[in-house]
């Protein structure tokens, strides 16, 4: 009679993997398990590949380099920059899916996923699907978070995520506020620095771990994989090295003291290292001035922690994301306060066997070499667990 409980009630059939998402991760891992002979289905909610890359400001470029930032197996073409726009990356995407054939199922969005003893099930939009593994590939920027600042709501600026950044050209002459010293900051700052602005304002509670894209020829994301195989503590002194001879000594800037080293803050907090392009010169400059934290707003204000008052006319709120998992996954415990998995990768709850999580977290490597790794420890405990091999074998 146990074992009745858990089989499913419906005819569906159970599936040896779903990849739930279509992004750089889910992309990765899905190319590994078919090439490991683990049939794999793909979910995308939205209707095309890429579509955070679409929506992203026309600015944008990777902060990582080119030959670091690939899908497994397919290079990026001649002449391509070295830090790719991101027209360059939605093409790459869309070239790896198309040279891969890569079965991906656009418009299904996963509700739920439930534990059903031996196998998963997942609520879609499209129905009912049952499978044995499901990795969750949606990604760690699912959606933006902005603050419950006291008063915004009667601000009479305007009130952006820098998601949603728009173009650079939009801010000449305006009074703009940047709240956050993190990679979206100062990606935002990079742009900004660059336009004739009536005024650039940087509210920072901590100071950044930050480093150049380039020290004069050399790309700095080039030494990452040396950097990732370092302690932590030994990579954290080479960063915080390597930011004070490019830049000086930030918080004579007025710029706040970082609160523990980038690698350390990358692993316990999932603080993305900042990249500068320009920014630094113009706090150098005077032309971006760096403020205390934000305390609240006034209709016509913001009211900073040192209680002077300042008059924005936009607030670009780099303030981080959130997984959104909480709705799909959320009664499983197996996310922490903010919504980040417990595990990623490789790792696995024994309790909750067959689920994973990969992209879910920064990496010295970045997003698209983080991704390659990530998918070949997860295949590697799929391809060898004896249901899904038993399956693989069945269906081929």
């Amino acid at each position: 009679m146990a074992e009745a409980t858990i089989r499913p009630v419906t005819n569906e059939p159970v599936e040896p993997a779903i990849v739930v998402g279509a992004g750089v991760a889910g992309l990765a891992v899905a190319h590994a398990l078919m090439n490991a002979g683990v049939p794999t289905a793909i979910l995308e909610k939205e209707s095309r590949l890429a579509e955070p890359w679409h929506r992203r400001h026309q600015q944008l470029h990777l902060n990582t380099h080119r030959d670091l930032s690939s899908l497994p197996g397919l290079a990026y073409p001649p002449g391509t920059l070295a830090f790719p726009h991101k027209t360059v990356v939605i093409r790459h995407m869309n070239d790896f899916r198309e040279e891969n054939r890569l079965p991906v199922q656009f418009g299904v969005a996963v509700e739920e996923i439930v534990f059903k003893g031996d196998h998963w099930a997942l609520l879609t939009s499209a129905g009912l699907r049952l499978a044995r593994h499901v990795v969750i590939a949606t990604g760690r920027d699912r959606q933006p978070f902005i603050p419950e600042w006291k008063g915004m709501k009667g601000f009479a600026g305007r009130i952006i995520h820098a998601a949603d950044f728009g173009s650079a050209q939009d801010y000449a002459g305006k009074k703009v506020l940047v709240v956050g010293a993190g990679n979206s900051g100062f990606d935002a700052l990079n742009h900004l620095a660059g336009i004739n602005t009536a005024a650039i304002w940087l509210s920072a509670r901590n100071g950044p771990a930050l480093l150049p894209k380039r020290i004069g020829k050399i790309a700095v994301h080039r030494l990452s994989p040396l950097m990732a195989r370092l302690p932590l503590r030994v990579a954290d002194a080479v960063m915080a090295t390597t930011q004070r001879l490019v830049f000086g000594d930030l918080t004579k800037l007025g710029l706040p003291p970082a609160p523990s080293g980038g690698a350390s803050r990358l692993t316990s907090d999932y603080t993305a290292i900042a990249a500068d392009d320009g920014a630094v010169s113009a706090i150098k400059a005077g032309k971006i001035v760096v403020m205390p934290a934000v305390r609240e707003f006034t209709r016509d204000g913001v009211i900073l922690a040192n209680g002077n008052l300042i008059h924005p006319d936009i607030v670009i709120a780099a303030t981080g994301y959130r997984t959104g998992l909480e709705p799909m996954v959320g009664k499983l415990g197996v996310l922490d306060g903010k919504g980040v998995p417990l595990f990623n990768g490789g790792q696995a709850d024994p309790k909750l066997p067959g689920l994973w999580f990969t992209g879910m977290r920064p990496s010295i490597r970045g997003c698209f070499a983080n991704a390659g790794i990530l998918a070949k420890a997860i295949t590697k405990r799929i391809a060898g667990s004896a249901g899904v091999s038993q399956q693989s074998g069945a269906s081929r």
